[in-house]
């Protein structure tokens, strides 16, 4: 009878110890799900694309001594593909396409005369942006970013009647990013000083941005 006892006593004992898992498994498992878990970033950064428009504005437009020098005001939007390297710096190819300078009947530009009026610019270029102050919100994350950018572009005049040549756009200036709740969008503004090389030109241009990062 002892012995009977004995062995039903044992054997409940390897049943309860196969059927309840080890406390190390147990960890283990648990700490492979947690890797398993699926984590987001707060702010996406990567390959990204752009959108700027806005005002732009010639102070002293290419300009002859048949012509006068007007203010010029006008309008641009530019689209750029760039990539983020690391929390503050960014670099892009841009292509400013549709740059607009309206101007009257006195503006002769290069022309020697013999034409007056308008006159728009095609620049393709690159750019590269700094993040110099980061602003966090109430998590902790910066959202909010001042910015320096430079860039250099080719410049394509048009008419090529008014202004018949090319040109070297250098602009630089400080601009305010935020990356919004959506990860991969951020939005902005930013101010540049704009020179034009070789006709010895100056405006400047004031353009809100969009940005989507993948």
């Amino acid at each position: 009878m002892i012995r009977f006892a004995l062995v039903v006593t044992l054997t409940s004992s390897v049943a309860f110890a196969q059927s309840s898992p080890a406390p190390a498994a147990a960890t283990k498992a648990t700490a492979e799900d947690k890797q398993r878990a699926v984590t987001f970033n707060e702010i996406e950064r990567g390959f990204f694309l752009g959108a700027n428009a806005g005002f732009w504005a010639t102070i002293v437009p290419p300009a002859d001594a048949s012509s006068s020098k007007p203010f010029l005001g006008g309008q641009a939007v530019q689209l750029e593909i760039g990539y983020d390297i690391g929390e503050r710096v960014s670099a892009a190819l841009f292509f400013l396409g549709a740059v607009t300078n309206r101007a009257g009947s006195d503006y002769k530009g290069l022309s020697n005369g013999s034409l007056s009026g308008d006159f728009g610019m095609i620049v393709p270029g690159a750019t590269v942006k700094a993040r110099l102050v980061g602003f966090a919100d109430s998590q902790e994350v910066k959202r909010s970013w001042l910015y320096a950018r430079a860039s250099v572009g080719y410049v394509f005049y048009s008419p090529t009647a008014l202004i018949p040549r090319s040109d070297v756009l250098i602009s630089v200036g400080p601009g305010f990013e935020y990356f919004t709740r959506l990860r991969h969008f951020s939005i902005g503004v930013e101010a540049n000083f704009n020179f034009l090389a070789l006709t010895s030109s100056v405006g400047f241009s004031i353009l809100p941005t969009v940005r989507y990062a993948f």
